[in-house]
């Protein structure tokens, strides 16, 4: 979901252009300059569908980049947590964050961030659960990818769940249709997340001025030579799901 809950979907294609080496966006719409480096004590690794890799309007590099302690990965499935990592990792310390209903979130009010069991009933202990993270995986794609990686990778079902309250929606707006108010851009999920965890705002506050400033940078080109950023095509994958 952020979506987390699942969190992002794909733009239309772009033609060939040269990509920034680092943010692997086309040049003109690249943001890197003027990053800035957040040392994050909580370690994210953020798994990414194969394809979901949008070029255009993706977020997941640029909260990877922004993060000293931050993992991507591209695939569809890994034997367990420290082979995604690269590193020896102890599941039963990480959450990742559950792509299940919204309405846990709804029940405590004083949290963006609720932890939650697998009946997706509220835990009862939230701060002494949520102190004792020391990871956050998050999925990276649309709900059906996302979705898709969470039944893949079964060794999530050993990790903390956790799920989103967010007090606004998406900065995405009209560029994209979230068919949650919990859908979130990766970036936006990372901010709210480490920001409540850490009890640190200025992570919240960094996150959010970059993926606005790339927002504001997609727009601008957006109107200028649209065919360096397409409009970005209308999310179906949840629609078709529930009429299933």
């Amino acid at each position: 979901m952020s979506r987390i809950s699942g969190v992002e979907g794909g733009a239309g294609a772009v033609e060939a252009l040269d990509d920034c080496p680092h943010c692997r966006k086309p040049k003109p719409l690249c943001i890197c300059d003027g990053l800035t480096r957040i040392d994050n004590r909580i370690e994210v690794l953020i798994l990414q569908h194969p394809q979901e890799q949008d070029r255009t309007l993706g977020t997941a590099r640029l909260a990877a980049m922004q993060l000293t302690k931050a993992v991507l990965k591209i695939g569809l499935s890994w034997p367990s947590l420290s082979k995604a990592l690269g590193r020896t990792a102890d599941p039963s310390r990480w959450a990742v964050l559950y792509l299940g209903s919204a309405r846990a979130a709804e029940l405590d009010k004083s949290n963006e961030v609720v932890a939650i069991n697998r009946k997706g009933e509220v835990e009862e202990d939230q701060q002494a659960i949520l102190r004792g993270i020391e990871g956050i995986v998050l999925l990276d794609g649309t709900w059906s990818q996302a979705k898709a990686l969470w039944w893949r990778n079964p060794w999530m079902l050993k990790c903390q769940r956790i799920i989103l309250g967010p007090s606004r929606p998406s900065r995405y707006g009209a560029l994209r249709r979230e068919p949650r108010r919990d859908g979130l851009s990766t970036i936006e999920a990372t901010a709210i997340v480490l920001s409540r965890l850490e009890g640190r705002p200025e992570i919240a506050s960094t996150l959010d001025a970059s993926f606005a400033r790339m927002l504001k940078r997609y727009q601008q080109v957006q109107s200028e030579q649209p065919s360096l950023a397409p409009r970005p095509r209308r999310k179906r994958d949840f629609r078709r799901r529930k009429r299933a």
